[in-house]
């Protein structure tokens, strides 16, 4: 699972019933990283940079000039600068789900709308806040590492260090993702957005590496990990059904007692013995010491919408260009009706065996 995070900026935008604090340290934090930003050439020269990362800068580079070039896109200053981290992640992903549910809970953003988590540049900070967190709205909460994020254009996004964990295939649908959402961004739809992106960075792939052996192999991992995607959502709708047995008796106790059993005696021995079978290394393989309801919801916002947005896609028979260009034109429509809910139940309308979301 692939989680890339969105603007950690629009934290300077919350409501005033946040916490000063936070958006103060949060704001810093985003300022400091744009102002130790350096021009990539200047990396380039500096001996003190190793060869294999000015290699990265270089591929970077290179995959975005292919992305704008590709949707005929004037090449923005994205990525035109570095910066050092120092640590491999950037920063912090912070979920929360109730205990008696397996649901993101909401955080709200004037203008960019609403996102199912929360950022931090520490993960002192990160910790510390899930904690009040949890004492102020009785909900689980799950925090995991990111090594990038997107602004959508607001500000100039870097190339970061910790882009330099992955292999060159990674790196390239990375990008690609990260670029996406700088070109399309539906507000209040956190789940199509993450989708939509993932879909386009995988399919970018395809179009930049074309027959090459890399993309060969990391497709054929790729195909085994879908099928491990799809059995983690398998094992959390019977969590799921285990909650709605239990209806109005269940608790915050009972809940955390059942997911806490049902982790260890069903999901990761599920888990590891389908690894198994699919010859897949433990490392590719969720076992996360902490997966909880706040873990499993989070799961679902980026895993459960994409075999949906692929139906779509292949129905349509368009290719990426105009499949993008269909998206832009279909939106216009949604928002002169605004008669649904949503513009992804209003995408799903053209895929008659899509089921509608229901809330």
């Amino acid at each position: 699972m692939k989680l890339i995070l969105l603007p950690l900026f629009l934290t300077l935008l919350m409501p005033g019933c946040a916490k000063l604090g936070y958006l103060t340290e949060q704001g810093v934090g985003q300022m400091k990283l744009q102002w130790s930003g350096k021009n990539n050439d200047e990396v380039l020269s500096n001996p003190k940079i190793s060869p294999s990362f000015k290699r990265k800068i270089l591929l970077v580079e290179e995959y975005k000039k292919f992305f704008y070039h590709y949707f005929d896109k004037k090449v923005t200053n994205i990525y035109s600068k570095t910066s050092m981290l120092d640590n491999k992640a950037v920063t912090y992903l912070l979920i929360a789900s109730p205990h008696t549910d397996i649901k993101a809970h909401e955080f709200e953003f004037p203008i960019m709308g609403s996102f199912p988590y929360l950022g931090f540049f520490s993960l002192d900070s990160a910790k510390s806040y899930a904690k009040n967190l949890e004492e102020d709205e009785k909900v689980v909460t799950w925090i995991r590492p990111v090594y990038a994020y997107s602004t959508l254009g607001y500000l100039e996004d870097r190339i970061l260090s910790s882009f330099f964990e992955y292999d060159d295939v990674e790196l390239a649908e990375l990008i690609f993702h990260e670029l996406f959402h700088t070109v399309f961004f539906i507000k209040d739809e956190i789940d199509l957005n993450e989708n939509l992106a993932n879909l386009y960075g995988k399919e970018m792939l395809k179009e930049y590496f074309q027959d090459r052996p890399e993309l060969k192999t990391y497709l054929a991992n790729q195909e085994k990990k879908i099928q491990l995607d799809k059995r983690v959502v398998e094992l959390i709708g019977i969590l799921q059904s285990e909650f709605a047995k239990l209806g109005g008796f269940n608790t915050a106790q009972k809940a955390d007692e059942l997911t806490s059993r049902f982790v260890d005696e069903v999901f990761k021995p599920d888990l590891r013995a389908m690894c198994a079978r699919l010859e897949l290394e433990e490392s590719e393989c969720e076992f996360k010491d902490n997966w909880n309801q706040a873990s499993f919801a989070a799961f679902l916002t980026y895993e459960e919408e994409q075999d949906f947005l692929k139906d779509l896609k292949g129905a349509k028979k368009l290719n990426l260009k105009d499949f993008l260009s269909w998206l832009r034109v279909e939106y216009e429509s949604f928002d002169d009706q605004n008669k649904i809910g949503s513009f992804t139940d209003y995408l799903k309308l053209k895929v008659p065996h899509a089921p509608l979301a229901l809330d």
